[in-house]
This record gives C-alpha cells, sequence and structure tokens, in this order.
C-alpha cells in the first residue's frame, strides 16, 4: 500500500515540497513509485524508482515525512 511523503523541488526561492507516493521498504526507508512528473514544469530532488531515508520535518502545518537522504 502507497504511503505519502514530501520530496524537495530544486531552483525554488523557497522551501517547497511535493507530495509523492512512496513504497515503505522498512523502517525509515522508501521507494518513490512512478507517477505524473513533468520535469519540464519542476525538478524533484529524488525521482520515482529511486530509494530514500525520510525524517520527520517540522513544516508550517506540523511535521510531515520527508525523503532527506538518497540510498544507493
Amino acid at each position: 500500500m502507497p504511503v505519502e511523503i514530501f520530496v524537495a523541488l530544486v531552483n525554488e526561492q523557497v522551501d517547497v515540497w511535493r507530495p509523492v507516493l512512496a513504497e515503505h521498504l522498512h523502517d525509515n526507508i522508501f521507494r518513490i513509485q512512478d507517477q505524473p512528473y513533468d520535469r519540464d514544469v519542476e525538478t524533484w530532488e529524488f525521482g520515482p524508482g529511486q530509494d530514500v531515508e525520510c525524517e520527520m520535518i517540522l513544516g508550517r502545518d506540523g511535521p510531515f515525512l520527508a525523503a532527506t537522504k538518497l540510498l544507493s
């Protein structure tokens, strides 16, 4: 069952986080699922198919699960 995590957008004037669907692999490790992604409109820090480590980030509207590190 996919879960929602957030991925930072790069090359933005302010911090912007995009909600994306991911597969929970174990612990705090997720794989970003294939989904619509228009690279001409925005650039994600991590993209579909990549495994990422996530952590809780405190945002303006409260805490959210954010991809913070790419795993090789």
